[in-house]
Parts: structure tokens; C-alpha cells; sequence
């Protein structure tokens, strides 16, 4: 293991917190740690300020789950916030893939019922 997987797992394990990870259809699912650190950069999207939903976690759990690599306008479950996958960036050690960066919008927040409130 190097030093840049090493690293990634620490602050995951140490930081992060359980997020839910599923494809549109609702058919496959993963819950994973993930990580999501204060937004730094705001974008101006039909004149108001937007900050994108990024999260960061290892590809183990995605592997260990079988789920794949992520795709766009997967589902990202953060506590009661669902927000839409925009883009999914590998990050690799090496020649090695060790994690991914998700990259989502939305942030919607669902009642007990599951609809969107």
C-alpha cells in the first residue's frame, strides 16, 4: 500500500460518515464512508451562487460491494440529502486505483416517507 492510499484511508475512516450510493433505476446499492469536505469553490449557475456536493471514498467498499464504478445521475445519500451524481473523478496511487472523488448537485431533503420535501 502507498503512502497516497494510506493517507486516503486515514482521514475516510476518521472524518467520514455513512453515505448511501445507488443507481437511478433503484436497483443496485452500497453504503459507504465517505468523506465531504466544506465547499471551497462556488460556482454562478442562472445568477445564483451554487456550491457542488463533493465526497470522497476509497474504491474498496465500491469493490467489496461489486457496485462498479460510479456513474452519472447516480444517487448520492448523505443522511436525509439526496443529491444527483454530475461527475465521478478515479484517483489513483500509482497505477493503482485507490478512490474516487463523487461530484454531485441537488441536496434535496426527504420526510420519513422518502418523497422529497
Amino acid at each position: 500500500m502507498n503512502y497516497r492510499t494510506d493517507r486516503r484511508r486515514r482521514q475516510i475512516r476518521a472524518k467520514g460518515r455513512s453515505m448511501t450510493l445507488r443507481r437511478p433505476n433503484g436497483g443496485t446499492s452500497i453504503v459507504l464512508m465517505a468523506y465531504a469536505p466544506p465547499p471551497q469553490a462556488v460556482t454562478l449557475d442562472t445568477g445564483a451562487a451554487i456550491a457542488p456536493f463533493v465526497a470522497q471514498t476509497t474504491n474498496d467498499e465500491l469493490a467489496a460491494g461489486a457496485y462498479g464504478a460510479p456513474r452519472t445521475d447516480d444517487i448520492l445519500m448523505d443522511g436525509a440529502r439526496r443529491y444527483a451524481l454530475k461527475d465521478a473523478q478515479p484517483v489513483y496511487d500509482g497505477s493503482v486505483l485507490c478512490g474516487w472523488t463523487l461530484i454531485a448537485s441537488g441536496g434535496e431533503a426527504n420526510d420519513i416517507s422518502g418523497s422529497l420535501v
